[in-house]
């Protein structure tokens, strides 16, 4: 994971772009990946970990109907998960993650290892969603790595 953030951290600083996360499921991985990188301070500005969902709602602006109606593990949760971060933090990027580590709380339409990626740039928004394999440490691997990568394909862009 090091080797991942270190080649996204040195291309932020090379494109003179900037980073931030929302994190539900890695409660935080994705940023303490990044800041386990020197220098990671001139581009990664802070994250948001809302695990709950009334942080997702007050605190990032994910909307009330879309936790009703939808859930957190959504393609819309994540894109305003996603969204919320790159406006408080004012970055040019911001990559959500929201999904089911387990290993309880799935079900058929939402597995165990189902999680929604959110990707905020000034173009828009845009989500993907992953279902990993493995038990909640895996999953959770898997997904920090996922993300990592969406930064780093965006920043290439």
């Amino acid at each position: 994971m090091m080797h991942q953030a270190k080649t996204l951290v040195e291309l932020l600083k090379a494109r003179g772009l900037t980073c931030a996360t929302a994190e539900s499921c890695t409660g935080g991985g994705v940023g303490s990946a990044i800041t386990s990188v020197p220098g990671s301070s001139a581009v990664f500005y802070g994250g948001v970990i809302s695990y709950d969902n009334s942080v997702k709602e007050n605190v990032l602006g994910v909307a009330s109907d879309t936790l009703a109606t939808v859930g957190a593990v959504s393609s819309d949760c994540a894109a305003q998960m996603a969204a919320g971060a790159r406006r408080l933090l004012k970055t040019d990027l911001a990559v959500s993650l929201t999904g089911i580590a387990g290993p309880d709380g799935g079900s058929a339409e939402k597995p165990v290892g189902l999680v929604w990626f959110g990707l905020a740039t000034a173009d828009g928004v845009r989500t993907e969603k992953a279902i990993f394999p493995g038990d909640r440490e895996e999953v959770r691997r898997h997904a920090i790595l996922h993300a990592l990568g969406m930064l780093t394909t965006a920043a290439l862009t």
